[in-house]
């Protein structure tokens, strides 16, 4: 396999295991190994020759993908030439992907280095060209914890030499690997085990946390990590210096207080002056914080005045009423006008005469509407006189329309025999209780 081909393969190894997450507390990684070499090739023994030692360090870089060196030592015998051995050593730069971590760990392994097969003829160098050869390798290894530093280890690589001094050789290593060291994620000289922020990049006097403002309050108990203020409003200032700081305050520019959350109310009506439509009047939260207006200047507020732009009394709810004095004048000329028994008939000059004075007084006294009542004698039943007793006051109503009053001042409604002002034994008790009687509506 090529040098390129073999970088492709561990990166494209590092990326995937990336996806896992994987990272190690203790980065540095070193390993004492037995070194047993198997020559390949023609005219060659493919026996086991078994040596050492073999010494390993690497540093994990990230997510499982670790870089380091290796020197071995060790002796190889040929049996295809008798009586000959050569002094082996290696001195190499590999990287190393895991492919998963767990209490057993396999990874692959690749790298360039140099392979010495010494024939003991003395040669100028550690690493005489004519002994020395370039080597690429690769090959899978496997790691089996013990605890948290201390795991067995086991590799084999197939080492191939570019250059004719030398063999094509496996290489296998077993021995006891220990780690050691602390990670520092963020690269702030501070080791994640003692770093309270071990993501970010921080400073050692607050243990690995940056302070980006520079108030002595670390970022992630700084509610405002980026504008220096004191801890009592937890990093943050307070502008208007109401006492509430400025993330909190609603008017972070106007003196407020706690109740308005930092607003002020300056008219004291209980709604902030950021809501209030009438800051300097103290008015309901119904009326955004203005006071009730007066339309037609009655006495009586709007919210209360149910005719708001009539002129009106307090007891009638805002709105007109026709006075006491008028309606005790309505009812002298109401008590002449009378009904024949079983009927809702008006009939007669007098009662003609009455109802057109009604009206007259009526037009004097344009606010107000008036309640019509109908009344009936105890003849026929409790049902029959209410209804007849409504006849009577619609037809005294329909009267004053066509004569000229407005439809809208004008109400009825009956009772029937109830209230008479009469006796209901004698003809004439009878005759005056099937009457009309008027009062003023109130709302």
């Amino acid at each position: 396999m090529k040098l390129n081909n073999l970088i492709f393969l561990i990166f494209s190894l590092a990326f995937i295991n990336n996806l896992k997450g994987q990272s190690l507390d203790k980065p540095w990684f070193f390993s004492a190994n037995s070194n047993i070499i198997n020559l390949q090739g023609n005219n060659v023994s493919k026996g086991f020759n078994f040596g050492g030692p073999a010494i390993v360090i690497s540093r994990h870089i990230f997510s499982g993908l670790s870089l380091g060196t290796q020197f071995t030592l060790g002796n190889v015998s040929n049996s295809n030439d008798p009586g000959f051995s050569y002094d082996y050593s290696s001195l190499d730069g590999f990287i190393k992907v895991n492919i998963f971590s767990g209490i057993i760990t396999p990874n692959i392994i690749g790298g360039y280095g140099f392979s010495k097969f010494s024939d003991e003829i003395d040669r100028v160098g550690f690493f005489p060209s004519t002994e020395t050869s370039r080597t690429i390798f690769g090959g899978l290894g496997l790691s089996i914890s013990l605890n948290k530093s201390l795991a067995i280890n086991f590799q084999s690589t197939y080492r191939g030499m570019n250059e004719n001094d030398g063999f094509d050789h496996f290489q296998h290593f077993a021995g006891l690997s220990y780690n050691f060291g602390s990670s520092d994620t963020d690269k702030d000289g501070v080791s994640d085990k003692k770093d309270k922020c071990p993501d970010v990049f921080g400073l050692k006097e607050y243990d690995g946390c940056p302070d980006t403002d520079g108030d002595t309050i670390i970022d992630k108990e700084d509610e405002c990590p980026e504008v220096p203020g004191p801890k009592e409003f937890k990093g943050c200032i307070d502008s208007d210096g109401d006492g509430i700081s400025d993330p909190d305050d609603i008017c972070p520019e106007e003196f407020g207080i706690i109740e308005m959350n930092g607003c002020p109310d300056t008219d004291s009506d209980g709604l902030s002056d950021n809501e209030d439509n009438c800051k300097d009047n103290p008015g309901p939260k119904e009326n955004d914080g203005c006071p009730w207006p007066d339309t037609d200047g009655d006495g009586v507020n709007d919210n209360d005045d149910l005719c708001k732009d009539e002129v009106g009394t307090l007891e009638n709810n805002g709105c007109p009423e026709l006075s006491s004095e008028i309606v005790k004048t309505l009812n002298e000329f109401g008590s002449r006008i009378n009904f024949a028994a079983n009927s809702y008939q008006i009939f007669g000059r007098k009662t003609l005469d009455n109802l057109l004075k009604i009206k007259n007084l009526l037009q004097e006294n344009p606010e107000g509407i008036l309640m019509i009542e109908g009344y009936s004698s105890s003849d026929g039943s409790e049902v029959y006189n209410v209804e007849l007793s409504k006849r009577r006051a619609k037809a005294v109503r329909e009267y004053l329309i066509q004569i000229g009053v407005p439809a809208e001042r004008l109400e009825i409604e009956g009772f029937g025999e109830r209230n008479p002002i009469g006796d209901n034994d004698n003809p004439q008790g009878r005759a005056i209780n099937r009457r009309v009687q008027f009062k003023t509506k109130k709302n």
